[in-house]
């Protein structure tokens, strides 16, 4: 393909270069790759089967990246997208792409990442779909540049900061706040400064969670009081880096309900993003797991697996292990409120500096783990020298799980069934639930 400088975009370094390319294939990141003089180039918003015209920027691991310019031949998968931020907000990669063809996509990167490490499941189930507009759980960014404060979502491969007006996965309640939540944020924010907002939207209300890197001022707190008062938020909280949340008003107490059982989460705990996608990860999970005996829930959380199982199952105990203390205090709190202290106990531990030992591991009829998005190398290490005879895992990240299925598999383990899950809608990301039996 052809290549030319211009100065368009141009930097102190010198004009900025224009090709000519088709794109070949969408990459991990939904990018559009193609080659140029040996070299893959990567291009946000091009679709496989292309012709677009591209401004040439940095290099980007094996290649380089490139702005999307002039589109001369658009593909017959290319849509509207439905939101008018799609293409400056870095939160979605794919809102350009039909429904079928992106359905299409994040079922094949499944099967590509598994097939790089060796790993054939059996089978590698049809993609579970979660509808857009039913995030119930988001992470914005807020600034004040030259007075005004911005509340969104950075810029794809950027620090930029893309304020929002909508946002197409958002719960009506979540949307909602967008503009009340800019409006009380002018005085909370100082000049040349940004915070990061975690809002939840929960059974009582919304959670929010404000971290800034100073303690609140008076002007702040009233703010952010008003706010509560005004709209439907159960709890406000404030934390600095390395201290504990400081609730700044507390209407209601949050709730959030899990397999039908009241959990009060502390804030900033981790839920699945989307009530549906929970259920779907849920229902996969209970579908592999034994219905009588111990099982282990690694990585526990607030209780989304422990208390699904112990309800479904009423001649299953389960263990759950978790990290973060306050998560755990809020699962074994609700389990005493329920009635299931004698089928749900806790442990508060670091899986990744202290895993449990196979034989630890192996006084257990099964196990579930579901790590972060670095996945789980030292629980697998140790499952794979164990005598479990069940193992559910539970993943948010293909190339992870990749990984840690590949030491379960070294270690005697048969991949089973695997089941993703699109519970982030028009991004990269894909979850999954997986079964490994000996």
């Amino acid at each position: 393909m052809d290549e030319r400088p211009t100065r368009r975009g141009a930097r102190a370094g010198g004009p900025a270069r224009l090709a000519t390319l088709r794109i070949a294939r969408l990459g991990a990141r939904g990018d559009g790759i193609a080659e140029l003089a040996g070299r893959l180039v990567y291009v946000a918003g091009a679709l496989p089967g292309e012709l677009v015209e591209v401004a040439l920027g940095a290099p980007r691991g094996d290649g380089v990246a490139a702005r999307l310019g002039t589109i001369l031949e658009p593909s017959p998968e290319r849509r509207a997208p439905p939101c008018r931020h799609f293409g400056d907000c870095g939160g979605c990669a794919l809102q350009h792409l039909s429904d079928d063809a992106y359905g299409a996509w994040k079922h094949r990167q499944l099967a590509e990442t598994l097939a790089r490490a060796g790993l054939v499941p059996a089978p590698l189930s049809p993609l579970v779909r979660i509808a857009a507009a039913t995030r119930r759980r988001v992470d914005l960014v807020a600034e004040r540049r030259r007075g005004r404060v911005g509340l969104g979502f950075h810029e794809r491969g950027s620090h930029r900061l893309v304020d929002i007006a909508q946002c197409a996965i958002l719960r009506p309640g979540l949307q909602a706040l967008l503009a009340p939540l800019r409006a009380a944020l002018d005085q909370v924010v100082a000049e040349g400064t940004s915070v990061d907002l975690l809002a939840t939207d929960g059974d009582a209300g919304i959670d929010l969670l404000v971290r800034a890197p100073r303690p609140p001022t008076l002007a702040a707190r009233q703010a952010l009081a008003g706010l509560a008062s005004a709209n439907v938020i159960a709890r406000i909280a404030w934390q600095e880096p390395g201290q504990p949340a400081e609730p700044i008003a507390l209407l209601r107490r949050p709730t959030v309900s899990l397999a039908g059982i009241m959990v009060e989460p502390p804030p900033g705990a981790f839920l699945q993003a989307s009530a549906e996608g929970e259920a779907a990860l849920v229902q996969a999970a209970l579908a592999l797991l034994p219905r009588r005996g111990r099982i282990a829930d690694l990585h526990a959380g607030c209780g989304t697996f422990s208390f699904a199982v112990a309800t479904a199952a009423p001649e299953v105990t389960v263990r759950a292990i978790e990290g973060d203390g306050a998560a755990l205090d809020a699962l074994l709190a609700a389990a005493r409120r329920s009635g299931l202290s004698d089928r749900i106990t806790g442990q508060q531990r670091d899986l990744a500096a202290n895993p449990p030992q196979a034989a630890e591991l192996s006084r257990f009829s099964a196990v579930l783990f579901d790590p972060p998005r670095a996945g789980a190398r030292e629980v697998a290490e140790a499952l794979a020298h164990s005598k479990v005879a069940r193992i559910v895992a539970v993943s948010c990240n293909p190339t992870s799980f990749a990984r840690d299925a590949r030491l379960l598999v070294e270690g005697g383990y048969r991949l089973g069934e695997v089941t993703p899950i699109d519970q982030f809608v028009w991004s990269p990301h894909l979850e999954l639930v997986a079964d490994f039996s000996r």
